[in-house]
């Protein structure tokens, strides 16, 4: 955690902010653009975080996206929260689709075996990552659906 993490947490639990997740996002592109891939929001916010690549489940083509992740037991627990909007991310359903990836973690880039966590595990994993980012609890209030829980691994 870095000097900056108590501002993005309070910063992440803004109820409106969802609204702007896709101007949030080019800002971050662009971040990531003028760093060559070096820096993101994530890494400015002192959080620890990797860049998922997974084919898309109907077209193959390779899909980035950088996610806060949770560093544990060896893996990586990463969440499709997507600030506890109403619609699953894109990358959750071609992660299921997959079952594997590839992520970038500190210019290292390693492939993986993602399994989807259920039950006593899920419930484990996400008492886990609330204490990375508390906001979980928040965005859990904020949407009906079952935020998904992934555990990444070393392929």
């Amino acid at each position: 955690m870095g000097v900056l993490t108590p501002l993005a947490v309070r910063i992440g639990a803004i109820g409106w902010l969802p609204r702007y997740l896709p101007q949030i996002v080019k800002v971050d592109e662009a971040l990531q653009r003028a760093s060559r891939g070096r820096l993101s929001l994530l890494d400015v916010a002192g959080l620890p975080n990797l860049v998922l690549t997974v084919p898309g489940r109907r077209s193959g083509v390779p899909r980035s996206t950088p996610l806060l992740c949770v560093p544990h037991d060896g893996g990586w627990l990463i969440a499709g929260s997507y600030f506890g909007g109403p619609k699953v991310p894109l990358w959750v359903g071609n992660l299921r689709a997959a079952g594997r990836a590839e992520i970038s973690v500190r210019r290292d880039r390693l492939p993986v075996t993602a399994r989807e966590l259920a039950g006593e595990e899920r419930t484990a994993a996400w008492q886990v990552m609330l204490r990375t980012w508390p906001n979980y609890a928040k965005y859990e209030q904020r949407t009906s659906r079952v935020i998904p829980v992934f555990r990444l691994e070393r392929a």
